[in-house]
C-alpha cells in the first residue's frame, strides 16, 4: 500500500522559502522506528505525521535525529495539506493531539491560524562556553522547558551570526534561540534558531521558538500582538498573538511536490 507524502514550504507565500516540512498522511498508526527512518530520509528538519481518531487526528513531529515534542511549522503544514487535499473542508476546524496536548489550527483569510501553548521565560545563568559558541556577547539570557533564548543587542549581530555547532552541542536544551528587536519598523522582532543537537543545525522558521518569544516581547515591548521575521538565509514571517496562556502563531504555506511512499 502507498502512503501519500508531502513536502509544504511553511510561513511563506512563495515557493523555496520559509521552512520546508515533510507531512505523511497515515491510515493508521505507524511504527515508530519506520517513522524516524522516513524522517531520516526526508532530510528536513522536521517531517510529520498523521492519522485520524476519533477526536480529530494524531501527530507527531520527527527530526532526522529524533522525536520532538512540539513543532509549529509542521504543524502549519499539515493543516495545509488537510485543507488542500479536502481532507477537511474549508471552514472545518484542524484538531491535533500531540505530546504537547490538543492543539488547534483554523483558516483565517489567507493566513492558516494555530493555537499553541505559551511556553514564558524562566530565569536562567549566563552558560559557559554559551557566548564563545555563539560567536557574541548577549545582553540576557533566560529559558524555558525547551531551549534557551539570548537577547543581543541588535539585529545587524543576528543576521551576521556565524555559530560554532560543536560548541553548541554542549548546550543541554533542545536549542538555542537569539533575538532583537527589529530594525525595520514593519517587524517587532526578529530571531533565529539553532538546534544541532537535534539534528538541526539552523532551523529556517521555527513556531515553537514563537511559543517563547512572543510572552517574552510582550512583556518588553507591553502589546500582545507581533509581525516577527526569523532571519535565516531562507527567512519567514509569523505573525503572533497572546491570548491568556496560549499563543496564536499565523502564517501561510505552500505545497512543493506530493509523492507515494512504497517502502514500509
Amino acid at each position: 500500500m502507498s502512503i501519500p507524502i508531502y513536502q509544504v514550504d511553511a510561513f511563506t507565500d512563495k515557493p523555496f522559502a520559509g521552512n520546508p516540512a515533510g507531512v505523511c498522511i497515515l491510515p493508521e498508526p505507524a511504527d515508530e522506528k519506520w517513522m524516524q527512518n522516513v524522517a531520516r530520509e526526508m532530510n528536513l528538519s522536521e517531517t510529520a505525521f498523521i492519522h485520524r481518531q476519533d477526536d480529530g487526528f494524531r501527530l507527531r513531529w520527527f527530526t532526522p535525529a529524533v522525536e520532538v515534542d512540539l513543532c509549529g511549522h509542521a504543524t502549519l503544514a499539515t493543516a495545509h495539506v488537510l485543507w488542500e487535499s479536502r481532507r477537511l473542508e474549508p471552514g472545518e476546524q484542524a484538531r491535533f493531539s500531540t505530546r504537547s496536548g490538543v492543539l488547534k489550527a483554523k483558516r483565517s483569510g489567507s493566513l492558516i491560524e494555530m493555537d499553541f501553548p505559551a511556553k514564558p521565560e524562566e530565569s536562567a545563568e549566563p552558560l559557559s562556553g554559551m557566548e564563545e559558541a555563539l560567536g557574541t556577547s548577549f545582553r540576557y539570557i533566560c529559558k524555558n522547558k525547551f531551549d534557551y533564548l539570548v537577547e543581543v543587542d541588535s539585529e545587524d549581530i543576528i543576521r551576521n551570526l556565524k555559530p560554532d555547532f560543536q560548541k553548541l552541542l554542549r548546550i543541554q536544551a533542545r536549542g538555542v534561540i537569539v533575538t532583537s528587536r527589529a530594525q525595520a519598523p514593519n517587524y517587532d522582532f526578529v530571531s533565529r534558531f539553532f538546534a544541532p543537537r537535534v539534528g538541526v543545525p539552523e532551523d529556517p522558521v521555527t513556531g515553537s521558538a514563537h511559543c517563547f518569544l512572543g510572552p517574552y516581547w510582550a512583556k518588553r515591548l507591553g502589546k500582545k500582538e507581533f509581525l516577527a521575521f526569523q532571519a535565516s538565509p531562507r527567512g519567514g514571517e509569523i505573525r503572533v498573538r497572546l491570548e491568556g496562556d496560549r499563543v496564536v502563531l499565523g502564517g501561510q504555506a505552500v505545497t512543493i511536490f506530493k509523492a507515494d511512499l512504497v517502502s514500509e
